[in-house]
């Protein structure tokens, strides 16, 4: 470390040209004593000059300091400028709050000074807020009552953010940008990075497929770079910083055209514009959603600036690395390389939730996330293990009938594996051939976190009161999400959740698509007599769950359960709807 003389020495009154100049000057004269001892007081003149300028420096320092951090005893003072940062265990004060309490040192760069070291990232964070949280506004306030009626809520997200906080927060502050930044992804997905909309929109920072290949997010069916912590935040926060170019530094508005699109804001502005009106975020016409984003965010920088205030401490997170980017150099077995990092292959997903599949893409990066604690561990198994066994093979007998796709389809690779991993042009194969193909290492079922694993968790889930049963419907040549929906009485967002993808996905004709509904044994165990007739119902304006289950006379929770609906759903015009109505009980 350098000491504080050594760090502003940069920017102290130069005296080496004044010596330089004089020195040339008396070189062609004769040294008399006379000119030797002039030329010996200029030095110590300007030596005591430099050595005032310091004393007044260190004097700003130590008043600001006191006045900042009274704190610590008296008997306790520092000695070195290590023992400054160390000497502070709470670790409040920060670089910047040095430099604006003492105006001499405003013009000197952040870098110059070292680094404060905090024991919580929350903290660190909330050192750095420096966006208005407009308090004073309904909406702001509105979203701060919400998360203070829910604190569980915001445990659950602290303890998701654990393995990606440091890295963020490093991200945004070497960027300098505002470390609010680092909240989005508690409003986008609540820090879970496996998070996929009825928008399409996937990861903990929520990219639609086409923003995500614009910021150079691969996405295949081996990787999603949308899910990929370490791309997905350096994609976003370039996102960012180009929004905010776009709107002059106007962060508010950058939020809500990360939230609603460029497109959206843009128009809102020229409306704005043309009726005379504002243009701020707060004044102008935006979606639903988008009007309560910024206030989300900023209330979540206020409650977790003033924790006390609020009742609301925040678990700690180390501010250190939680992981580290290892390159294997070729596709590698997930469970393998869990046991080779010595830890569980879920939690290597969750490290890695980019990776859809049992291995690394073939035609990747190569690059894994493994916990910095596993590095040297990992990084010693990996230089023992032979290229060749980073994958287990299986020899095929290609059969009558067989295809390179039905034959990627049925051990769970793709077309383009086979094709290179066989030195196969084309897609010529001929019976009898043997093919190399990789596999897995375990069941699959040991990869719980892979996309399939994951929609058949879900869907597990879904029916883990026994009260659904499983159809499947083969998509024909005109099908749409609509039509397939519409005559099984579900939602388009239901059809779609279920088979992993979003009601704007394409349909291949051929593709099986998975459809639950309720049982004729949740019937009955919800005492239907005789008279109980299935009826499909079409959701009017106006609707609620509420209001149709009044109508019909059976329970909110019947609905939701035939339904497979969550009670805070909001209810769509045209949404179908299945009830069971005794026909003999009238209505309203």
């Amino acid at each position: 470390m350098r000491s504080t003389p050594q760090m502003l020495s940069k920017y102290l009154p130069p005296y080496d040209n004044g010596r330089t100049l004089f020195s040339n000057r008396v070189s062609i004269v004769i040294a008399t004593p006379f000119m030797l001892i002039i030329s010996f007081w200029s030095h110590i003149v300007l030596l005591t000059r430099h050595l005032i300028f310091l004393s007044l420096s260190a004097g700003m320092l130590a008043g600001c300091n006191s006045a900042l951090l009274n704190k610590t005893p008296a008997t306790e003072q520092p000695n070195s400028e290590a023992d400054f940062v160390a000497s502070y265990p709470d670790n409040h004060i920060t670089v910047k709050q040095i430099s604006r309490c003492s105006p001499g040192l405003d013009n000197i760069p952040a870098e110059q000074f070292h680094d404060i070291h905090y024991d919580d990232v929350w903290q660190r964070i909330r050192d750095d807020f420096s966006l208005s949280t407009e308090l004073h506004r309904p909406q702001v306030q509105a979203q701060l009552n919400w998360y203070q009626k829910h604190p569980q809520y915001m445990n659950r997200v602290s303890q998701r953010a654990t393995p990606y906080l440091f890295y963020i927060t490093e991200e945004i502050e070497r960027r300098g940008i505002p470390v609010e930044l680092a909240l989005v992804p508690i409003v986008e997905s609540a820090y879970d990075p496996f998070a996929y909309s009825h928008g399409r929109a996937a990861g903990m920072w929520q990219f639609i497929p086409s923003t995500g290949k614009s910021f150079g997010l691969d996405q295949s069916w081996w990787y999603d770079g949308r899910r990929d912590v370490v791309a997905s935040t350096n994609a976003a926060l370039t996102y960012f910083t180009t929004l905010a170019k776009r709107y002059d530094g106007d962060w508010e508005l950058a939020l809500a055209a990360y939230n609603s699109g460029l497109g959206t804001v843009d128009r809102a502005i020229r409306k704005n514009k043309k009726l005379g009106k504002p243009t701020d975020y707060w004044s102008l016409d935006l979606p639903r959603e988008t009007k309560a984003y910024i206030p989300k965010v900023l209330a979540l920088a206020e409650l977790i600036s003033q924790p006390a205030k609020y009742n609301m401490p925040m678990p700690m997170i180390d501010n250190q690395p939680y992981f580290t980017v290892v390159n294997v150099s070729s596709q590698i077995d997930l469970a393998q390389a869990a046991e080779m990092a010595q830890i569980a292959t879920d939690d290597l997903y969750r490290l890695n939730p980019g990776h859809n599949q049992w291995a690394t893409d073939p035609n990747g990066s190569h690059e894994l996330v493994i916990p910095i604690t596993s590095k040297e561990v990992f990084s010693t198994a990996l230089q023992q293990l032979d290229p060749n066994q980073r994958v287990t093979w299986q020899r095929y007998k290609i059969q009558s009938g067989d295809n390179l796709g039905s034959i990627a389809k049925r051990h769970k690779t793709t077309v383009a594996v086979i094709q290179n991993s066989n030195n196969i042009k084309g897609s010529t194969i001929r019976t009898g051939q043997m093919l190399m193909i990789p596999k897995s290492s375990k069941p699959v079922e040991h990869y719980s976190l892979s996309a399939d694993q994951r929609s058949a968790n879900k869907i597990k889930a879904k029916n883990k009161q026994g009260n659904l049963r499983k159809n499947e419907y083969t998509v024909r040549a005109g099908d749409s999400f609509w039509q397939i929906a519409n005559k099984n009485n579900v939602t388009t967002r239901q059809l779609a959740s279920w088979n992993s993808m979003a009601p704007g996905d394409t349909l291949s004709i051929g593709k099986k698509l998975v459809i639950w509904q309720p049982s004729p044994t949740a019937i009955s165990q919800n005492n239907r007599t005789a008279t109980t007739r299935k009826l499909g119902y079409k959701v009017r304006s106006g609707d609620s769950l509420a209001r149709i289950a009044g109508h019909f006379k059976v329970a909110v929770s019947d609905i939701v359960k035939w339904n497979t609906l969550d009670s805070q759903d909001y209810l769509q015009p045209g949404q179908r709807l299945t009830l069971y109505v005794d026909v003999t009980s009238g209505r309203r």
